[in-house]
């Protein structure tokens, strides 16, 4: 029980910081793309690292924002004909698309991984950072998907 209730308080701290950083990272795309478009209408130039900082900051904004909206239960989902089911026939397929979504995410873990060791030495060409930053915020994603579809929790108000 003792680990139930921490492993629950990391979960928590954990969706905090994948909050903030979804704040900080949709804030510095914004930013960047505005100087980037001043910079270019207006003193005729640009920066050189734009393209690739805004591309960057936007995957770490979607890959960390996905976990974060199924738990808060704000994505989409169609539930025509799950919503006609009996209750226990509704619950087996929650649980079957459950575990298929945790095999999933399991998959995309595991491919990840093993993609972001083999661009690892691959560098940007703007700015001196390792091709592999595209894949961190899919390997973070996918367990905390993976986790969620495992132990899916209520949805918060």
């Amino acid at each position: 029980m003792a680990l139930d209730r921490l492993l629950t308080w990391l979960l928590a701290r954990a969706d905090t910081g994948a909050r903030l950083l979804v704040i900080l990272g949709a804030a510095m795309m914004a930013a960047v793309v505005s100087a980037q478009v001043v910079m270019r209408y207006v003193f005729n130039g640009s920066f050189d690292w734009a393209d690739v900082v805004s591309r960057i900051a936007f995957v770490w904004t979607i890959f960390l924002a996905i976990p974060l909206g199924i738990r808060d239960g704000t994505h989409v989902g169609i539930e025509l004909l799950v919503a006609r089911l009996p209750t226990g026939l509704r619950h087996l397929v929650a649980r079957i698309t459950s575990g298929l979504a945790a095999i999933m995410m399991a998959v995309v873990f595991w491919v990840s991984v093993i993609v972001a060791l083999a661009t690892w030495s691959e560098r940007l060409g703007a700015i001196d950072m390792t091709s592999s930053v595209f894949f961190f915020p899919v390997i973070l994603g996918a367990l905390h998907l993976a986790h969620l579809a495992l132990f899916p929790a209520e949805p918060r108000a």
